[in-house]
Order: C-alpha cells, then sequence, then structure tokens
C-alpha cells in the first residue's frame, strides 16, 4: 500500500505517512489533571503515525467531563505536558494537541458543583457521567450569555499558547462529538437566537472566532479541527448534516488550515449519509477522515484523491506500531474495551510490538 506510505504536507509539518492517530481519551492524567510519564511513554510508543493527535484537553479550568482527563491551563500541566513532546519528538514523531471545552458534557461533581454551561438549556440524556460519585445522569446546562462567549476565545488562545509552550507541533480544535463547539454548530443543541444562534453562519461563529483566535498565536498552518457531522454521541443531531458539513468545508477554505478532520459516520446508527464526499469537493485543503477504515479502505481513499490522510483511533490504541504492521501485511493485536478508561499501564503501554525477525 504504497500511498499510505508517502509523505504529506499539512499546513507547516509534513508527514512521512498518511497513518495519523486520531485522539483517544485515556483518562491516564492525575485528579488533577496533570499529564503523566505514562502518558509521555504510551504516546512515544506510537511516534512512528504520519500525527498523532492527543486526546481532548482542557482549555479552560473548570470544565472536566472524564474525571482524569489532562488540561493546558496551567504552568504545572504546561511541565508534565513537555514529557511527551521531548519523547515523541526524541523518538522521530510529531504531534498535535487537541484542544477542547467539555460544554453541556461537564458534571457539577468533576468541577466544584459548576453547572455546566452550552448554546441552550437543554440536557445530554440517555447516558451518565462517570464521577468520583459513581456514574451520574448528566445535568441541565445554563444557557451561555453572548458577553461570556469572548471569554471562551480568550481560553482558547491562552491554551495555544500554552501548547506551543511545551513543544507540541501545532493543536486541533476539537468541533466535534457534541462538546462545546460542536454545540453550538449543530442546530439539535443551539436553539438560541442572536449572533450565535439561527443560520449556519451564526451556528458557526463561535467555533470561527477560536479558530481565528488559536491560528493568531501559531499560524493557521499549525491549525488543525476536527468535526463530526453526522455522529450522534451526546445526544447530538443536525436537522441538515449533509448540508451543514458541505458548507462548513466551503468556508473553512478561508482559514488555510494545516487540515480538516472529518468523523465520516455516528458512533450510534441514528444519522446516515455521505459527508466525505461533499466536503472532499468543496474542502481545497489537506482533509483527513476517521471512523472504521481498514487499511486498505484507506489506501484506496487516498489513492483515488477522496481524503489525504486517514486517523486510525482503536488500531493505534492496541498497536503502538500500526505503520510497520500494516507495512508487513501482520496480524494486528485486538484492543481490550475493559482497560479503555482504568487507571495505569495495563491496556495502555503493555501491548506488544511486532516481533522483528
Amino acid at each position: 500500500m504504497t500511498t499510505l506510505f508517502s509523505p504529506l504536507r499539512f499546513g507547516a509539518n509534513t508527514a512521512p505517512n498518511r497513518i495519523f492517530m486520531a485522539p483517544l481519551t485515556r483518562c491516564r492524567a492525575s485528579a488533577e489533571h496533570l499529564p503523566s510519564a505514562l502518558m509521555a511513554e504510551h504516546y512515544a510508543q506510537r511516534a512512528s503515525a504520519g500525527l498523532i493527535i492527543a486526546e481532548a484537553t482542557m482549555a479552560i479550568e473548570g470544565n472536566s467531563s472524564f474525571w482524569k482527563e489532562p488540561g493546558i491551563y496551567s504552568a504545572d500541566q504546561i511541565a508534565a505536558w513537555k514529557l511527551t513532546t521531548d519523547a515523541v519528538h526524541a523518538a522521530g514523531g510529531r504531534i498535535f494537541l487537541q484542544i477542547w471545552h467539555g460544554g453541556r458534557a461537564c458534571h457539577p461533581l468533576l468541577n466544584n458543583g459548576l453547572q455546566p454551561v452550552a448554546p441552550s438549556p437543554i440536557a445530554i440524556t440517555g447516558d451518565e457521567v462517570l464521577t468520583p460519585a459513581g456514574k451520574q445522569a448528566y445535568v441541565l446546562p445554563r444557557e451561555l450569555r453572548d458577553d461570556e462567549l469572548p471569554g471562551i476565545v480568550a481560553g482558547f488562545r491562552t491554551a495555544a499558547e500554552n501548547a506551543a509552550a511545551a513543544g507540541f507541533d501545532g493543536v486541533e480544535v476539537h468541533g466535534a462529538n457534541g462538546y462545546l463547539l460542536d454545540e453550538f454548530l449543530r442546530d439539535g443543541a443551539n436553539k438560541r437566537g442572536g449572533a450565535y444562534g439561527g443560520s449556519m453562519e451564526n451556528r458557526a461563529r463561535l467555533m470561527f472566532e477560536v479558530i481565528d483566535a488559536v491560528a493568531g498565536v501559531l499560524g493557521s498552518d499549525r491549525v488543525g479541527l476536527r468535526i463530526s457531522p453526522l455522529n450522534s454521541y451526546n445526544s447530538m443531531k443536525d436537522s441538515d448534516p449533509i448540508g451543514l458539513a458541505a458548507w462548513l468545508a466551503g468556508r473553512l477554505n478561508d482559514f488555510r488550515l494545516a487540515y480538516l478532520h472529518v468523523m465520516r459516520g455516528d458512533f450510534f446508527g441514528q444519522q446516515a449519509g455521505d459527508v466525505m464526499t461533499p466536503v472532499r469537493a468543496n474542502y481545497k485543503g489537506v482533509l483527513i477522515a476517521n471512523m472504521g477504515y481498514t487499511p486498505e479502505e484507506a489506501d484506496a481513499a487516498i489513492a483515488s484523491g477522496q481524503v489525504d490522510a486517514v486517523a486510525f483511533g482503536m488500531a493505534f490504541l492496541a498497536n503502538p506500531d500500526l505503520p510497520a504492521r500494516i507495512g508487513a501485511g501482520a496480524a494486528l493485536n485486538k484492543p481490550n474495551p475493559a482497560t479503555f478508561y482504568s487507571p495505569g499501564p495495563e491496556g495502555y503501554t503493555d501491548y506488544p510490538a511486532m516481533a522483528v525477525a
């Protein structure tokens, strides 16, 4: 599969292959949201990826959704993340940090009693969040006022500054999976009026302001964006997901991003359709696809020009040397779901690399 192993220029960086590592929340940070030495080992093991996109990381204090996810808002977190970036770079890799605000997926028990915030007062239903007191139902979020939104934009700007100080090669703005920027974008969660509600342009306004702020720090050629037009995770839906994806892809050309990262499907099968074709037709930059690709399908999609790279999630979780395994046609380790969010090295840094003859 020579196409998968061809180099790719994406913004200011060059990947030696097009097998990217998707962001995977693994909850191995401390209760104070400090990234750990174990995380540095985990990412360094996977440095042969064309690009590592590190897990969802809190841009702003007080917006925890996973209990032990990392942050990038303090000096201690910057120093702790430097262990990871140094380890990945020493192993020859490239790593972006995914910066994120949990929005209505946050919970008071994870945030000193603070009520979560969202574009509209609509709670996530049909699921629970893990807290120190066990699994709990999501709570009704508070609707953000327009005058609060500049503070969120400023928080993302500071997160980009801190990511640069920690040694990351760039950042990915998390605009997917039912978190704050995605909540504003999709009309199933955004019922507000005014400048940030109603039309697609208005619903995308906060996302665009965040991208502008982050690009102002790093340069747009070190900024990516992840979106999930179809994914119903966290009670998300849109009345016109294909139309939204096509429109957004065209508008994003104005930002000259390092890449656009698109999740092509729905974890729960509630929304279906082809988003990749209209996105490719409208987006002129580097396009990364994600969700359920086999190496063979990924190679064919890149060879046909449908996408420029593919981000693998589960496969990278269980195979630290995924590019080498794909190149050799070797069998892949199977991931163990029981250890996805458990503490410690089991199911995190103990997946074996391929035996070398």
